[in-house]
């Protein structure tokens, strides 16, 4: 029994690589996660056409350069992101915030449209007033965005 599998990454996976890389992982972890979530396909003779298309819509999708990505560092770094969420006594969340709720609150504000997975969230988001998110806008790049959940009426 081999002790690797090959696999093609169709989406980015933390810690392992970006779409179109081939990867060698844990059996298990390929056949029991990457494949049936859709992050992976294995690694066939064919499938070198695959990564050519999944390379290039990779790359449309990408920031297109480091000044570009420093553009939207900057329009983030200068937007105030207010987050509308219900809450009971105290201040504390009914739930916390996702980064998907950042995501729309961004967009709402005004700012570019992210993608969800580039989000960092520090430690959960569970109560009303200021907090700091981060985003990976680029390899070499990362803006922080100051959060304001307020409660929702």
């Amino acid at each position: 029994m081999a002790s690797t599998m090959k696999l093609i990454l169709t989406q980015d996976v933390g810690g392992l690589g970006a779409p179109g890389d081939v990867v060698e992982v844990a059996p298990g972890y390929g056949r029991n996660y990457l494949v049936p979530q859709g992050l992976a396909i294995l690694a066939t003779r064919g499938a070198e056409k695959q990564i050519a298309t999944i390379r290039r819509a990779r790359e449309v999708r990408e920031v297109r350069d480091l000044g570009h990505a420093q553009e939207i560092k900057g329009q983030l770094t200068g937007l105030t992101v207010t987050l509308p969420a219900r809450s009971g006594d105290g201040g504390r969340l009914f739930g916390s915030i996702t980064s998907a709720d950042v995501v729309d609150a961004v967009s709402k504000a005004g700012g570019p449209k992210l993608d969800r997975r580039l989000i960092t969230i520090g430690s959960p988001i569970k109560s009303l007033g200021a907090h700091s998110v981060s985003v990976k806008v680029h390899p070499e790049v990362e803006a922080t965005i100051a959060l304001n959940v307020v409660a929702s009426k």
